[in-house]
């Protein structure tokens, strides 16, 4: 039997997200971002269509590498504007029952305490349906936004990550004990103080001393996704990830990523099953496949190319407006995300340009596009997760949220009939509907942070030092 394929919608709180220049179609509603009632309505879609959840991703800082400043990026709204996604979470949440949420949240500029807070948050509101997507940041607009002088290297920001996660799973998996939270009424005794921890930190970027703030929540930890596909990134992902989500190119590219992580994983005490692979993908279908071709066509009128060279920039680390259109570019100095770089390499040879980088972003991004019949679409999607081997896909919007919507009536029915999709939700939280259980296992390394594991950190709460 085919493994059951997962689906996220790949969202951002903002305009132009991964597919630049289609918020200008007229059937696009992205220009909605700031009205609450429109991610409640996406919700309740993806519902319906028995998603697993919604990918939020999220930048800090501008896009500002292209031209040396944003004039294109504000004309093409290259993920500028852009909202918190944290903070429609919870109504979201609240116009559906089972949708899961993995928000992206960039670890290098916010402190583990306040950040755990809000997971745990999160989390509760949700009734445990809540994932975070870990990112260490690219872009050195964001640091300067925060007071420095520029970002850390890129294997260095990962050093950074495994000391806060460190952190994090302490407040989360070992401040408050199972059994912490008493709720007697009659006792006058809401919390055992002697199952509370202070958390006790003297690390290389970090020193705290704190509880946690709030009581254990349904996962205590979220579900944990990550991103990196570079060398440095995937040790990470194996490590601490539960699903990661990596970008399509070859399909043996892909197959050989997702093996080296589950390999990994395995290395690293874990199992291989415990490690779910989403690939990012771009679906454009119809009722027919020539309905879909000409779907298709009408979108490409109005991708924009600087816009998309602008984001490229940004996500590459190499100003792209300095390039004419054969002139070689230079890829050796990036700080930026490096898989990105590694990829354009790969499909593109060791010298390549900025006229065979544009003639990759058909529809404004460089993530190649599957356009055909609700059939040729779920051929694809099973050819990906049995000779891949992905569990699942991140699908990114074109114009929203038709791009869902189209999805949802007309490729969901074949994938049923399949037997390669849901028909109906699992109860529990957001992990246990992903993994069969709620809590992370006892191979994780959040687990050696759990009260009792006998690793230093945390303390007995009150006042007893």
């Amino acid at each position: 039997m085919s493994r059951e394929i997962r689906l996220n919608a790949f969202d951002m709180n903002c305009v132009g997200h991964i597919q630049q220049g289609l918020w200008t179609h007229p059937r696009d509603q992205s220009t909605r971002y700031t009205d609450i009632h429109y991610w409640m309505e996406l919700a309740r879609k993806l519902e319906a269509g028995l998603f697993d959840g919604v990918f939020f991703a999220d930048v800090l800082g501008a896009y500002d590498v292209y031209g040396g400043g944003v004039d294109a990026t504000l004309r093409g709204a290259v993920q500028l504007p852009v909202n918190d996604p944290s903070l429609v979470i919870p109504a979201m949440a609240a116009a559906t029952r089972h949708l899961g949420f993995g928000v992206t949240c960039n670890l290098t500029y916010e402190p583990p305490f306040s950040f755990a807070r809000r997971m745990s948050t999160l989390d509760h509101l949700t009734g445990g349906r809540i994932g975070w997507n870990i990112v260490t940041g690219y872009l050195d607009s964001a640091a300067r936004a925060t007071g420095l002088s520029g970002q850390m290297a890129h294997d260095d920001r990962y050093d950074l990550a495994d000391e806060y996660m460190s952190l994090v799973y302490k407040f989360w998996e070992g401040s408050w004990e199972d059994g912490a939270v008493r709720k007697d009424r009659a006792a006058r005794v809401y919390a055992d103080p002697s199952k509370v921890h202070r958390v006790v930190h003297d690390g290389r970027q970090y020193k705290v001393d704190a509880l946690h703030l709030c009581e254990p929540s349904p996962q205590r930890t979220p579900v944990l996704y990550q991103a990196g596909a570079s060398t440095r990134g995937r040790q990470f992902a194996a490590t601490h990830a539960e699903c990661v989500f990596v970008n399509g190119q070859s399909m043996s590219g892909v197959k050989a990523i997702v093996d080296d992580i589950r390999a990994l994983a395995v290395k690293f005490g874990r199992q291989a099953q415990d490690v779910k692979v989403f690939m990012g993908a771009t679906v454009v279908t119809g009722r027919t496949e020539a309905e879909a071709r000409e779907k298709f066509e009408d979108y490409k009128r109005h991708v924009d190319v600087e816009a998309a060279l602008a984001h490229a920039s940004a996500s590459m680390g190499i100003d792209f407006a300095k390039y004419g259109m054969d002139e070689p570019v230079q890829t050796d100095k990036s700080q930026a995300i490096v898989s990105n770089v590694e990829a354009m390499t790969r499909s593109a040879g060791p010298t390549w340009t900025k006229r065979k980088l544009i003639e990759q972003m058909v529809l404004g991004s460089r993530q190649q596009p599957m356009v055909g019949s609700p059939g040729q679409i779920a051929d694809q999607l099973i050819a990906w997760s049995e000779q891949a081997g992905v569990d699942g896909f991140n699908l990114s919007r074109t114009v929203t949220p038709e791009c869902f919507e189209d999805f949802i009536e007309l490729v969901v029915p074949v994938l049923q009939e399949r037997g390669v999709y849901k028909t109906a939700y699992a109860d529990g939280v957001y992990r246990e509907k992903l993994f069969g259980r709620a809590r992370l296992p006892a191979t994780h390394a959040a687990a050696a942070y759990r009260a009792g594991a006998g690793v230093p950190g945390c303390e007995r709460g009150g006042n007893d030092r």
